[in-house]
């Protein structure tokens, strides 16, 4: 466009799209709110005359920041970092969802106890909502927002009777998949590994019981081991507190796979086979799962769309819609790690 053209204005690409300056705001930011015809038709017209975006003008007319605030919610005790892969894989998705629509993304961890999320975040103009990967152990931070207006979403477990949104997976039903298969496999002994004071793995552990229960095994404190998120934790409580256990125990169930690759390092470095003498299963499917020896049987989840849901229900809260919980479904897979048949 050369000097002596007018320089386009949102409310200029508005009128030639026949919508109000809101609805080519969305449209622009390719929101689902508006139909994919009204949006196609916006986003051809700025291509048309070279339009984008100011902005920091944009900021300054609408007192919006166009950054969301994606929090990583790690409590004093746990040992997972923002490295652990399952964590990165979903950071990827929200991350490049975001900026599709139109919105930076702005990545904090908080493991204090005192941080007031709405002052920090949305009173000072940081973010415009914000994401929370994680619940920690049943946070009160989580509740205290709830009573506000703030729009935000949870990445979690869902109890039914919560009063924000929550997108995540069908843990106490994966997990149950998962040890069934074990017994199936004919193990009788199954230990279980991880921190169930926090909500996700709290449903994969009583998807744990609900399997033994249904195959009439007995539960055995023994064989429950708090475990924190990572591959050393999961190496050393099966160096331990399971070698005692043997030959008796022929199963373990990890509550993630980064745990469940640390016991299999550990197994293996005692000679315990995998899985012959001792079968394994882990949760989340994360890279190197398919890639280990023995490849690591496991419940993927969806992290794809998990994401991408994050973001489509923040949006909608942003919009001013209800935005309602979802649990996306979870898949077995058996892997040689449990091939003892």
């Amino acid at each position: 466009m050369n000097s002596g053209k007018k320089m386009m204005t949102l409310a200029d690409i508005a009128a030639l799209a026949e919508v109000s300056e809101s609805t080519a705001s969305r449209a622009l930011r390719d929101n689902p709110v508006v139909n994919k015809e009204t949006r196609l038709k916006v986003q051809q017209i700025a291509q048309q005359y070279q339009f984008n975006v100011n902005p920091t003008a944009r900021s300054l007319r609408t007192q919006k920041s166009y950054t969301i605030a994606v929090i990583i919610l790690f409590d004093a005790k746990s040992q997972q970092a923002i490295s652990d892969p399952f964590l990165l894989e979903i950071l990827g998705v929200i991350a490049d969802e975001l900026t599709h629509k139109g919105y930076d993304m702005l990545l904090s961890t908080s493991k204090t106890k005192d941080k007031d999320w709405k002052t920090y975040y949305i009173d000072a103009k940081r973010a415009d909502g914000l994401i929370i990967i994680g619940q920690g152990e049943h946070d009160q931070r989580i509740e205290q927002l709830s009573h506000s207006r703030v729009p935000f979403v949870v990445w979690g477990a869902s109890s039914g009777h919560d009063n924000f949104t929550v997108v995540g997976s069908q843990n106490r039903s994966g997990a149950e998949a998962a040890v069934s298969h074990l017994v199936a496999q004919g193990c009788k002994h199954i230990a279980f590994l991880g921190d169930y004071r926090h909500n996700e793995i709290e449903q994969r552990y009583l998807g744990y019981q609900d399997a033994l229960q249904k195959a009439g095994l007995a539960l055995n404190a023994d064989y429950e081991l708090i475990t924190d998120f990572t591959a050393q934790d999961g190496y050393l409580k099966t160096q331990q507190q399971l070698f005692p256990l043997l030959p008796e125990l022929d199963g373990i169930f990890a509550a993630s796979d980064a745990i469940a690759l640390g016991a299999m390092k550990a197994l293996q470095e005692h000679g315990v086979q995998v899985p012959q003498q001792l079968a394994v299963a882990g949760f989340d499917d994360i890279a190197m799962s398919a890639y280990c020896s023995p490849a690591l049987t496991t419940v993927k989840q969806d992290t794809i769309n998990g994401g991408k849901l994050l973001v489509y229900k923040l949006l909608q809260q942003m919009d001013g819609e209800q935005a309602e919980s979802e649990l996306l479904p979870v898949r077995l897979l058996t892997r040689q790690s449990s091939a003892r048949s």
